[in-house]
């Protein structure tokens, strides 16, 4: 909505300037989008009349005037414009003025004759863009008045930016009301007063649709005279309010609707037959509107008629056929109250808004119909002549709105707002905005008026005292609390070590939704009952994810259409899966996992190392750095994401804690992953634990090592060889690492040779070539009994 600050002052003056005015109305809720000048800038234009206007000597289309511009002597100015006419008053910048654009008047020559000022037109002024002639003023002008003066140039133009609940400010009536409560300042309302009837002309009113439209009022005014000119002090506020003058009985419907906030209507009384009936419209009834638009009403559309035919889409545009004109000289002026249900969207769903729909959609007082009828009737009887019939009244009390008071709680309202606000400050402070408050005990019974549709709860009110009190008053304190140091046990880090740690190899942190595509789980997850969401942010996210590994995989394929090829992501995030019991959120399991993947190149590019893909081996280092000191195994494993003969189950301690592998060559290809990537997904708990640092006496004793190549069948893992190993070593065995696997030409094809390096040391004597031998011959004898195994060279 945007208003005039001088107007906006004629209701309430605070001592704020411009600027100070314009923060307190944003900070009390209606928000000031823009505060513009209303002219630009000029200095030494004046009200001047001219006295003569001779053709010029010398110039078919210049004019030779005599202009009194309150000197005491006539100026002699040449002048281009069609319309200068002896005894006009214009404006008129004298020699030393600045005009927009900083420029300068002085004296000139024009065709041989000297030119003492210049005068103007609006769009030399910066006013409007006609430049048709002369900026012409009212022959009451006082002469060598300062144009701005005269014409309120200082004044500022307020555009503020109200929420759809305060429909109360969509006027000035309203921003006034809101000014004085909070500076304090005294509030002048117009006075309205009731026109008594001179005539006895009338027309009945039927609320065919009392719910849509309970209250309806109307009244005839005879013998207007519609050419009158609209007063320039009423022009200059509609213009000034973003509102084109159109003619005087118009622009005064328009200007009480910005006055007061209520929308009214002017028909042509004698295009009108028998009573006005507010009603729906008939199947396949049309209306031509003000706009030229034909349109055929809606079944649900309130529509204003007579006896014949429908007029205007009730509280959204009048109709063509009914609407005055300069040669009306007989009015029905209409004042009504329509439900906001009634008028909301409608208008948008013709293709069209106007000032009325987004007053009505929002709520208009209910109780101003009347008042702002007698007030638009006086105008138009000062401006337009004529006479008054009495007011028709149709109402359907049961149908208004409800005001029911609202409970408050002082106690709670001190509560959350944060400040100290006594009882009687409270009632004060909503008693400003015209808020009937009555004492029930310990609370307050508050009624809002018929103008305040945003009053409903106890939080509304709650807001008000936060507006009146100023929230720039309430204070910004600091949270405080007291800290203490939480216990940190050793055997567990925090989850910023494992992000740190994997950070150190080379993987960023990513964060994906948790919800995904229901084909992920089907093709990553082999899930095919997944956890659906009720309400999806899209139809592609569906479902609650049971994997992070999906997430990871849609990253690299993202990253590859964007030409990077290195990818080395991590993710820590819950998992959802469904329980056995499987029933409503208590039937779901949220697993805390942390996932990896690894794809292209095993190093960046670089000159010290030939460059290489990444594989298995690759991450299975980075899990083992990950949990080191403590020692992770490995199993075969089959799984639907994941190749079949390069993944596997990651164990720790004996238990499945989660598995790694190479994305299977079915998914690499449909999601176009370019090489396959390898990617890891373990329980957070188990990469959490930690080993408690514990003394061991370091050995000066010589160690001594023995190579053992073993014999054994195909389907031995070398995790299980290096377990069977570990479980027959005696004290003395400190390590037992494989360093050579063999397969071919020498040995059965259905066997294969394993090379462990046997480590033995004692921390205070040296061995003896008996206790070596006897430690590795426990550990070929358990090889044998245990994996079948057998010495290379003893028989091969």
């Amino acid at each position: 909505m945007q208003f005039s600050e001088q107007w906006l002052r004629t209701f309430v003056d605070p001592q704020l300037d411009s600027a100070a005015l314009g923060h307190l109305l944003t900070m009390a809720g209606l928000e000031v989008e823009e505060a513009d000048p209303a002219a630009p800038a000029f200095t030494g234009v004046v009200v001047a009349q001219i006295v003569e206007a001779d053709k010029h000597p010398n110039a078919d289309k210049l004019k030779l005037c005599k202009v009194d511009a309150g000197t005491g002597e006539l100026l002699q100015i040449v002048c281009g414009a069609p319309n200068a006419a002896a005894g006009m008053k214009v404006p008129c910048a004298r020699v030393g003025a600045r005009l927009p654009g900083d420029f300068a008047i002085k004296e000139a020559k024009l065709r041989g004759v000297e030119s003492f000022g210049m005068l103007c037109s609006a769009r030399e002024l910066g006013l409007s863009d006609d430049h048709g002639g002369l900026y012409a003023l009212p022959a009451d002008a006082p002469v060598g008045t300062d144009i701005r003066d005269y014409l309120g140039l200082d004044d500022t133009l307020f555009t503020i930016k109200l929420t759809p609940n305060r429909a109360d400010c969509l006027s000035l009536t309203g921003v006034a009301r809101e000014l004085a409560a909070i500076t304090g300042r005294p509030l002048h309302l117009p006075a309205v007063a009731p026109v008594v009837p001179s005539i006895d002309a009338r027309r009945a009113i039927v609320l065919d649709a009392e719910d849509a439209c309970p209250r309806y009022c109307g009244r005839i005014l005879s013998g207007v005279d519609a050419r009158a000119l609209t007063p320039d002090w009423m022009v200059r506020r509609l213009v000034r309010s973003g509102i084109r003058s159109i003619s005087a009985l118009v622009d005064v419907t328009n200007y009480v609707m910005l006055e007061l906030g209520q929308p009214l209507h002017a028909f042509d009384n004698t295009k009108l037959a028998g009573a006005i009936h507010v009603r729906y419209p008939a199947a396949g009834e049309q209306v031509v509107l003000l706009n030229k638009q034909t349109v055929t009403p809606a079944a649900d559309t309130l529509l204003i008629a007579d006896e014949n035919r429908a007029l205007a889409l009730a509280g959204i545009m009048g109709g063509e056929d009914s609407g005055i004109t300069l040669a009306t000289t007989e009015v029905f002026l209409e004042s009504a109250f329509f439900a906001p249900a009634a008028i909301a969207g409608r208008a948008r769903a013709y293709g069209f808004t106007s000032d009325a729909s987004h007053r009505f959609e929002r709520g208009v007082d209910f109780e101003l119909a009347r008042t702002a009828l007698e007030r638009a009737t006086q105008l138009i009887l000062d401006i337009c002549g004529g006479e008054a019939g009495p007011v028709e009244e149709a109402v359907a009390r049961d149908h208004l709105p409800a005001r029911p008071a609202v409970r408050l709680r002082p106690a709670r309202a001190r509560r959350l707002l944060g400040i100290h606000l006594d009882d009687a400050g409270i009632q004060a402070l909503l008693e400003r905005v015209h808020l009937h408050v009555v004492r029930e005990g310990e609370d307050f019974l508050v009624t809002p008026p018929s103008f305040r549709f945003d009053i409903e709860i106890e939080e509304d009110l709650i807001e008000e005292l936060a507006r009146l009190h100023g929230y720039d008053n309430i204070p910004a304190v600091a949270p405080q609390g007291s800290l203490m140091m939480l216990p940190s046990a050793e055997n567990r880090r925090p989850v910023w070590d494992v992000r740190h740690l994997l950070a150190a190899r080379g993987y960023q942190e990513v964060v994906n939704f948790a919800f995904v595509e229901e084909a992920w789980e089907r093709d990553f997850c082999a899930n095919e009952a997944p956890i659906r969401l009720a309400n999806p942010i899209a139809s592609q996210l569906s479902v609650m994810r049971s994997s992070l590994i999906p997430g990871l995989a849609a990253n690299l394929v993202t990253n590859r259409k964007r030409q990077i090829d290195r990818v080395r992501v991590f993710e820590i995030g819950r998992c959802f899966e469904r329980k056995a019991d499987g029933v409503p959120v208590a039937g779901f399991h949220q697993s805390l996992m942390v996932a990896g993947l690894a794809a292209g190149s095993a190093q960046p590019e670089q000159w010290g190392e030939r460059s290489r893909q990444v594989d298995f081996y690759d991450v299975k280092g980075d899990l083992e750095a990950l949990f080191a000191p403590r020692t992770l195994s490995f199993e075969r494993l089959s799984h639907p994401a994941l190749h079949p003969g390069r993944a596997a189950t990651v164990r720790l301690d004996g238990r499945n804690i989660g598995i790694i592998g190479e994305l299977h060559p079915v998914w690499v290809q449909r999601y176009d992953m370019g090489s396959a990537p390898v990617v890891f997904e373990l329980e957070l708990e188990a990469a959490l634990g930690a080993v408690v640092p514990a003394y061991a006496e370091i050995s000066r004793m010589p160690a001594v090592t023995r190579d053992l190549a073993l014999v054994v069948a195909l389907d031995v893992s070398v995790a299980r060889a290096l377990e069977v190993l570990r479980e027959a070593a005696p004290a003395v065995v400190r390590e037992i690492v494989l360093f050579d696997v063999y397969h071919g030409k020498g040995i059965d094809p259905d066997r294969k040779s394993l090379a462990f390096r046997v480590l033995m040391q004692d921390t205070q004597r040296t061995l003896e070539d008996a206790e070596v031998d006897a430690a590795v011959s426990a550990l070929v004898r358990q090889a044998e009994s245990v994996l079948g195994a057998r010495l290379r060279g003893s028989g091969d």
